[in-house]
């Protein structure tokens, strides 16, 4: 018998988990960062479509946690492990973090794209998931699948077709 796979789609600010046969996917990552944390054993893994680098500015009351690196990689953490993901097994993959728009300013506030690979990285880091492999920055946006089977990351970029990391 054939294990039918299934793609699960995960929407611009939100965030999902998987495990195989399944695929996950999101699109639309312009300067947005889609961030997959996976445990390549148990063949689990989740994706996080993060729009910006935190969540310091947001009223208490309506805070989506996917939303904001500082609150949406803690939170997949968790959710992979509901599913069966070991906590000292997890790696990450991302993509995304485009600078879709040129600015004459060089203002920071206007970096969104580079501030939330940046900010991305750093909350990994702070929660000591390594991060095997990335495919950030540009000015195109993308489209990004996972296999929890086989742990790889498929990129479609626009303009520049597709690669595997």
């Amino acid at each position: 018998m054939i294990e039918s796979k299934q793609v699960i789609k995960v929407g611009i600010a939100d965030m999902n988990v998987v495990a195989a046969p399944d695929l996950i996917r999101t699109s639309g990552l312009g300067s947005c960062v889609g961030v997959v944390i996976y445990d390549q054993t148990k063949k689990v893994a989740g994706l996080a479509h993060i729009m910006l680098p935190s969540s310091a500015s947001t009223k208490a009351g309506n805070l989506n946690t996917a939303k904001y690196a500082d609150t949406a990689i803690e939170e997949l953490i968790q959710r992979i492990i509901t599913i069966g993901g070991r906590p000292m097994g997890l790696k990450a993959k991302i993509a995304g973090g485009s600078q879709m728009f040129q600015f004459q300013s060089g203002s920071d506030i206007m970096r969104i794209g580079p501030r939330n690979v940046d900010a991305v990285k750093a909350e990994l880091e702070r929660l000591n998931i390594t991060l095997v492999a990335s495919d950030v920055g540009g000015s195109n946006g993308r489209t990004i699948e996972f296999d929890p089977m086989s742990a790889i990351l498929k990129i479609r970029t626009v303009n520049k077709g597709t690669k595997e990391i």
